[in-house]
């Protein structure tokens, strides 16, 4: 189902365009089970008091941290997620995963590379289990039903029977509730997915329970707003209703201290890029998400104790307009700031900036001085560049072969380990909560689940990534994540070679991460490093020239 299909008027239709204050509003159980990084979370019912709770209801941070080394902060458009974090098939099919995926695991039992029928047939199994009824109690009431039509009968047998749905099976496995409902959503079928996002998977979801259940709230918000067609809507009404630019900061800072994602870019990035001019005088860096210039802080603390003396260095932080508000200020703060810096350091300095997404990079906005090595630095920003599948102009493509054109002398790309550019709905769904729920685990282990301004931060820096990808299609939908092979491809036809990243890279790394949990993981292969969270790929750093 596309999201530009209208549907009938209904009280859910206003619902969803009134203000952010009232859009995720869901029953809230007060039973939260310990979470498990492996198998399913069950919810029981029998035990669950229910209430309403919303995100607007949550308190905001009563005070905010010292913001001193917060994560830059892309675009307030889209890129809140503790990194930052279009239809056709290109350079090879998003259908499949990766080789480079090898951490990457179907959940349960479902894998995303399935061809449809088998993952239809999955699903009715799971539907049929969840009910407690067999095939031929489906057949029986209601005609062909999910054994032999696919899961339209199920509702009209289940859709007057959900207490005794609940009675029958107080323990529900809740991943397998909201593949049923997405798959239900993918197949048009509005009925069954209304039956059960508002009879079962409400009372399932929390925003202060465990990993899956704050998750699953997340989803539950893109499974509705995708019903209602509204998705875009929505995602407009989180940027209008986001908080100012000292509560914002305080709620990246959260995430960025409590992992790994935004450190492991900076510092991969740095390393690479040190090492690369390290018999250079003259450098200059564009980089192509400047935000508020944290990650160049710690470059010029490195050029500054050079054997020999620092070299200068010039820096093009591009960012759009947009980021003002996460800020406070326009680019030149971030050039006064780290001119400043510089200066305190005595590394010779030159700020310029370019107040514009990356989408709108031409030539002409890039000064290129002869005599200086150039570095380009994509953190987590490439994916939000539309492609081939979206637009003729294929912007990621178009700034990729710009940015060869300029001769730099290394390109660093750090960018998630997810595959959500243009998989079909149903796939992508299954990857965004495979992918989310390795990441809301990882915030689980470090942060109290009754902490209200780790609430906070899911709310504004991950929920409107997470209903962007599952409520919008075409060019609304910017969360476009691609595999580390599909850059590769990219890359290689845009002119570039990867440069093998030293052991002093992984070195620096792996030091940065024993001040995490110990479920992280690194791996260095084929020339890149893979930061991951148990058994899942995350996030990939590369280098290229």
């Amino acid at each position: 189902m596309q999201t530009s299909q209208k549907r009938p008027s209904s009280a859910g239709v206003h619902f969803y365009h009134q203000p952010v204050r009232g859009i995720y509003q869901m029953l809230h159980s007060d039973v939260c089970h310990d979470s498990s990084s492996q198998g399913t979370t069950d919810v029981s019912f029998e035990t669950c008091k229910e209430q309403y709770f919303t995100l607007e209801s949550c308190p905001a941070p009563t005070a905010f941290v010292d913001c001193g080394d917060s994560p830059s902060y892309g675009s307030v458009s889209s890129k809140r997620t503790p990194f930052s974090p279009q239809g056709s098939q290109s350079w090879y099919s998003d259908h499949h995963q990766s080789s480079d995926n090898t951490y990457g695991s179907p959940i349960s039992g479902l894998s995303s590379v399935d061809d449809g029928h088998g993952l239809k047939h999955k699903l009715r199994e799971l539907e049929i289990s969840l009910l407690g009824l067999d095939d031929s109690d489906i057949v029986d009431s209601c005609g062909p039903g999910i054994a032999n039509g696919g899961l339209q009968g199920a509702p009209q047998f289940a859709k007057h029977n959900w207490d005794q749905i609940m009675n029958n099976n107080p323990q529900l496995d809740l991943k397998g509730v909201l593949k049923i409902c997405a798959q239900a959503v993918s197949d048009d079928d509005i009925p069954t997915a209304r039956g059960w996002m508002d009879n079962i998977l409400a009372r399932m979801v929390s925003v202060s329970g465990d990993p899956i259940q704050r998750l699953g709230a997340y989803l539950l918000e893109g499974l509705r707003a995708r019903l209602e067609s509204s998705g875009n809507l929505i995602y407009k009404s989180l940027k209008c209703e986001q908080p100012t630019s000292k509560e914002l900061m305080s709620y990246m800072h959260i995430l960025y201290q409590i992992c790994p994602y935004w450190k492991f870019a900076y510092i991969s990035a740095n390393t690479v890029i040190a090492e690369a001019m390290a018999n250079e005088s003259r450098i200059h860096i564009i980089d192509f998400q400047i935000a508020q210039g944290t990650q160049w802080y710690l470059l010029i603390q490195d050029l500054a104790h050079r054997p020999g003396g620092p070299p200068s260095l010039r820096v093009t932080g591009v960012d759009d307009a947009q980021s003002i508000h996460a800020r406070g200020g326009n680019l030149q703060i971030v050039g006064e700031r780290l001119s400043d810096f510089a200066r305190s350091c005595g590394v010779p300095f030159e700020f310029h900036s370019a107040a514009m997404s990356g989408c709108d990079v031409v030539r002409g906005n890039i000064e290129i001085r002869q005599g200086e090595a150039l570095a380009v630095n994509f953190p987590y920003v490439l994916h939000h560049m539309p492609d081939e599948s979206v637009s003729t102009e294929n912007h990621r493509d178009r700034l990729l072969r710009l940015v060869k054109s300029l001769s730099p002398k290394v390109v660093t790309l750090v960018e998630q380990e997810s595959n959500t550019n243009t998989s079909p709905f149903f796939h992508r769904f299954v990857e965004t909560l495979d992918y989310y729920t390795a990441m809301f685990e990882s915030i689980d282990v470090a942060c109290p689940r009754d902490d209200n301004k780790r609430i906070s931060a899911e709310q504004h820096c991950v929920a409107r990534d997470i209903v962007n990808m599952i409520a919008c299609e075409g060019v609304e939908r910017v969360e476009r994540h691609e595999l580390l092979g599909k850059w590769r491809l990219r890359l290689s036809m845009a002119g570039f070679k990867q440069c093998p990243l030293s052991s002093s890279v992984m070195a620096a790394t792996q030091n940065l991460l024993k001040d995490f949990h110990q479920n992280y993981r690194l791996e260095h292969r084929d020339g890149a490093l893979y930061l991951g969270w148990m058994h899942r790929h995350m996030a990939t750093s590369s280098a290229w020239r």
